[in-house]
């Protein structure tokens, strides 16, 4: 006799822990008060200027001779005047809007240097944003402000990432002169105009990675990572976490605490040495003002983050056990507001592309050895791999553990150029350097035998091709990318297409898309650097069949790398200044400040018309 709905429906509920009267799942301990949290950092504080000081006088004694003063901490705003009351966050609904950025999770757009809304393109670069109107058949440049605001000195500060919600522009940068993030707000009208609503500047350390972007936005609500770090060597009062809005004369702005003490979680049991404060912030741009509210765990330093639908992972270092791996913690973060959770762990994964949370698991994989994802920090990376695989309901108080079993060793080492990707059922691994590439492949929730594969070139870049992947890599002078097929069961080599006198152009995550077609055809595009008798820069264009790869051509950038564009902050174009951008069934290649439109036809793609949109050929503040 088969068992009731209802008996059925109890079972369910039992085995989830959601049965009336289950225990509530243990999650990290937050400060009870402001006074908690001055006496536990106060003591911190004089407790490691006294072993600094005996260290100090250890030194001296052995040297002989005076050391050197200890280095200036960082540049921080001023101390904060108000302490926010402000309540945690309602749920954040995750929604697909068409991104043209190829992001890693659907449904979290990740923050880049091109958007669409609606008819327009917007582009940042080198301290601007720019408008072009692309609806309604048209390709025209529209308007260009500069990406700060009225009466805010540019110099010392990168404008990196933006977002676009509904007429909203939020635009990301880290000011090394003041010390702190920067999030410009401005409003897109229905004409493709731009005007500067406010600014807001927050306390942070720099978030920059060359691997990873700082800002996300799921619906209308921005949320980005920004670490904080505690040493002895100031006042911990100027390192809590706080904004201000820009009101054009920074003496006299006041900052104020994006979260009470009862906001910031201990995710370490004993404050040692330096500590990092890491802030998750969630700010609603649909909202008049830009309201914030922050949740903070203190905890180690060396960070690696990941943001999910519902979550955000940051991973962080700790010491060496004394048999070559590294101990570490990671953290998770709920979006809704809820009290973070953490575990602890081994090793350390080399940058946010090594996570996925699916179906209640969190996958992510670890090299024995590194110091996290912070500026070119990746590449330090190092030793054993392997495979952790735990459900999310393994994350509990500051002592939960990921049990060994847990792990699951991995042929293959790190480098200085490891590569990964959770494509489907599969993860595709593998350090590009070396004589012999490899790549590996596994279906991550199986006990099926890992899959490896020698490559005759280098290993630059893992990509998804709908279900399957495809490696990009250098041989010689050639540009090469092979697919490789991921079944049921078994993965395999299949297609490959050489590109003579190229390499890749942009090296970062967003340089790459794909438009399907359907499940198992579409076309590619990926900015590359020309060779040969007529060098320069392009966006080549491949036809996938199948993974039988064959190419439809370039299109081509025809401005002079001397131009005079009289930029005055973001002079670098970290974040890569070329794109391919897929709009319906029409094609585009964004190259500095050109955007030449496409046509595909059968066989190969053509120019169809450009604009150029620089500040030579269109200004409007």
């Amino acid at each position: 006799m088969s068992p009731s709905p209802i008996r059925t429906a109890v079972v369910l509920l039992l085995l989830a822990g959601f049965a009336p009267g289950a225990a509530a799942a243990p999650t990290l301990t937050p400060f009870r008060s402001e006074a908690q949290l001055v006496r536990s950092l106060d003591s911190w504080h004089a407790r490691e200027q006294k072993r600094a000081a005996r260290q100090r006088r250890m030194e001296k004694s052995v040297a002989g001779a005076e050391m050197p003063p200890m280095p200036a901490p960082m540049a921080a705003a001023p101390a904060m005047d108000v302490v926010s009351t402000q309540s945690a966050s309602a749920p954040v609904e995750a929604k697909e809007a068409g991104s043209i950025t190829n992001n890693q999770v659907q449904g979290v757009d990740e923050g880049d240097i091109v958007k669409r809304q609606g008819d327009y393109l917007i582009v940042l670069r080198r301290g601007r944003l720019f408008t072009v109107r692309v609806g309604g058949d048209r390709l025209d440049a529209v308007a260009a402000v500069d990406a700060f605001g009225p009466g805010i000195d540019p110099g010392g500060t990168w404008y990196d990432e933006m977002l676009v919600s509904d007429g909203t522009v939020a635009v990301i940068g880290y000011s090394y002169s003041r010390g702190g993030t920067e999030v410009g707000v401005f409003d897109l009208d229905a004409h493709g105009g731009l005007r500067h609503r406010a600014t807001y500047q927050l306390r942070s350390n720099d978030y920059y990675s060359s691997r990873n972007y700082a800002s996300r936005l799921i619906g209308h609500t921005l949320v980005f990572y920004s670490p904080m770090r505690l040493t002895p060597w100031g006042d911990w009062r100027d390192a809590m976490p706080a904004y201000r809005r820009w009101s054009g004369d920074a003496a006299s702005s006041s900052f104020h605490r994006m979260l009470p003490a009862t906001r910031i979680y201990r995710g370490i049991d004993d404050l040692a040495g330096e500590a990092t404060l890491h802030t998750v912030s969630i700010c609603h741009l649909d909202h008049p003002s830009m309201d914030c509210e922050s949740t903070a765990v203190l905890g180690n330093e060396g960070r690696v983050f990941h943001v999910a639908e519902d979550a955000v992972y940051v991973w962080t270092a700790g010491v060496s056990n004394g048999r070559g791996t590294m101990t570490s913690t990671v953290f998770r973060l709920p979006l809704d507001g809820g009290a973070p959770s953490s575990l602890r762990t081994w090793g350390i994964p080399v940058d946010q592309m090594a996570f996925l949370q699916k179906d209640g698991w969190l996958n992510v994989l670890v090299s024995r050895e590194g110091d996290g994802e912070g500026m070119w920090a990746s590449r330090a990376a190092s030793g054993d791999l392997a495979l952790l695989r735990v459900p999310v309901t393994a994350f509990g108080d500051a002592v939960a553990r990921a049990d060994r079993s847990r792990y699951r060793v991995l042929p293959g080492t790190s480098g200085w150029n490891l590569h990964q990707r959770f494509i489907g059922d599969w993860l595709v691994y593998g350090d590009g350097s070396g004589e012999r590439p490899q790549v590996q492949a596994l279906r991550f929730a199986s006990s099926q035998p890992v899959q490896a594969f020698s490559l005759p070139h280098s290993l630059e870049r893992i990509d998804a091709l709908g279900s399957d992947a495809v490696l990009v890599g250098s041989e010689a002078d050639s540009l090469v990318f092979t697919g490789l097929r991921l079944g049921t069961s078994h993965a395999a080599l299949a297609g490959a297409y050489r590109r003579p006198d190229a390499q890749q152009g942009d090296a970062r995550t967003h340089g790459f898309f794909y438009r399907p077609h359907d499940a198992e055809s579409g076309v590619l595009g990926l900015p590359i650097l020309r060779g040969g008798e007529h060098p320069g820069a392009s966006v080549l264009y491949l036809r996938n069949r199948s993974l039988a790869l064959s190419p439809l051509g370039t299109l081509d950038s025809r401005q002079s790398s001397s131009l005079d564009d009289r930029c005055r902050a973001s002079c670098v174009d970290w974040y890569g200044n070329a794109r391919p951008i897929f709009i319906g069934e029409r094609v585009f290649a964004l190259m500095g400040y050109e955007l030449v439109e496409g046509r595909i036809d059968a066989a190969c793609i053509g120019e169809r018309r450009r604009v150029d949109f620089g500040p030579r050929a269109q200004v409007s503040d």
